[in-house]
């Protein structure tokens, strides 16, 4: 990857690995997860090797995917990978894809990025909900005594970096002060306030290269997300903001489940959330 096609984002960063998930029982809503350290190449190592072998397998010299190719006993490194839901046997990398929903008197709306193959190593070229990023510290104090290591503070860190355009927080930094820093301080006031109201869907496993994902949606007050995102950017270092404003309701997310190429976490963050759309809008 490095040598042949370089994503532009593409370092060696320390990284949060998934160990274990708690899964909730009928009266434990909550999911309990166990974290551990890794690096950013540790998963393109195994994830990158995963995908490549399967393309190997599944398609063509022309790109059309071969019927009836696509099984395990053709696929050796997969078969040595094992069981991809024992968690601590392989370095499972986890990001946090979220889904952000505007709700205002006149209904629930929501964007989408289109990943730019050039700039990403995953899903390139793929419509995706926003922001994403993977589950990692913005500076070098290391877990569990990091101000980073917070769900919800990586997500605040991504609208920052994906939705104004803000300079990456690339782990060399100094710590940020979530307090006193924006759009950080912000967020936090409107969150605390019931006016950004944060869910977890689930955590899953992308089947193609065994990337975990936390699949979120976070629902904006109108006046909190215009107040926010004024100088919301149309491109950033990941992608290109859709033109479309999609309508949070069953028949856009169906449309876009069938007709358009969704990375796979976004897709599972839709269909999730479709199923809680009482809820959520």
């Amino acid at each position: 990857m490095r040598d042949l096609n370089r994503p532009k984002l593409f370092e060696n960063r320390l990284c949060y690995r998934l160990l274990n998930v708690d899964a909730p029982s009928a009266n434990h809503m909550s999911l309990d997860l166990t974290l551990g350290n890794m690096c950013y190449f540790d998963m393109i190592d195994v994830s990158e090797a995963l995908a490549h072998e399967a393309a190997l397998v599944a398609v063509d010299s022309g790109g059309a995917v071969k019927s009836n190719s696509f099984t395990l006993d053709r696929l050796p490194f997969r078969r040595l990978v094992g069981d991809p839901f024992t968690l601590g046997s392989y370095p499972l990398m986890l990001s946090v894809s979220t889904l952000t929903v505007r709700r205002s008197s006149a209904g629930a709306t929501f964007l989408l990025l289109r990943r730019n193959p050039a700039k990403v190593a995953i899903a390139g070229g793929m419509l995706s909900v926003f922001p994403t990023g993977v589950f990692q510290p913005a500076s070098v104090i290391p877990a569990p005594n990091s101000p980073d290591f917070d769900l919800w503070r990586n997500v605040m860190r991504e609208y920052s970096e994906e939705y104004l355009g803000n300079p990456e927080h690339d782990g060399d930094g100094p710590p940020i002060d979530y307090d006193t820093e924006e759009p950080f301080r912000s967020l936090d006031a409107a969150r605390r306030a019931g006016k950004i109201r944060v869910y977890c869907l689930g955590v899953g496993i992308d089947a193609l290269n065994y990337v975990g994902d936390v699949l979120t949606v976070a629902v904006f007050d109108d006046d909190v997300f215009d107040h926010i995102f004024d100088a919301m950017v149309q491109e950033n270092e990941e992608g290109d903001v859709d033109r479309e404003v999609f309508l949070f309701d069953g028949p856009t997310i169906e449309r876009l489940l069938t007709t358009q190429p969704l990375a796979p976490s976004g897709a599972a963050c839709l269909y999730l959330a479709r199923e809680h759309q009482a809820l959520l809008s």
